[in-house]
């Protein structure tokens, strides 16, 4: 008798301080309180290590001549044109262009760091 009574108190307790959950968002842009865009945007600059200042295309190595010799060579020949099919190699970039259903495709690869890049141009 003294453990049925013990354990009727016990589910009369648990079942007293059960709720259902809810979740509710912070970010606004998933239906959050829009109050909250000013301080996660502070939060998040406040977080961010990087600056403009800090950026630095000779970092890249072979990558910041891309828009001066395989870039430049697209751009003349997209006007009336496409790209030259097959592989080629400048420096110590290699890059690949061939047609697919998805549009124009050009894979290129840095032979020295092992770096893989790949640009589609859709069919227009």
């Amino acid at each position: 008798m003294k453990q049925l009574i013990i354990i009727l108190i016990f589910s009369i307790c648990s079942s007293g301080f059960a709720q259902q959950l809810t979740y509710t968002p912070k970010n606004p842009a998933f239906g959050g309180d829009p109050f909250n865009y000013t301080w996660m945007l502070n939060s998040a600059n406040a977080q961010n290590p990087f600056s403009e200042d800090q950026f630095d295309v000779e970092q890249f190595g072979d990558f910041a001549n891309f828009d001066n010799t395989f870039g430049n060579q697209f751009t003349n020949q997209f006007g009336t044109q496409t790209p030259e099919i097959g592989t080629s190699r400048n420096g110590n970039l290699e890059y690949e262009v061939y047609e697919s259903t998805q549009g124009l495709v050009i894979n290129i690869l840095d032979i020295t760091t092992g770096e893989y890049t790949q640009i589609i141009i859709p069919n227009g």
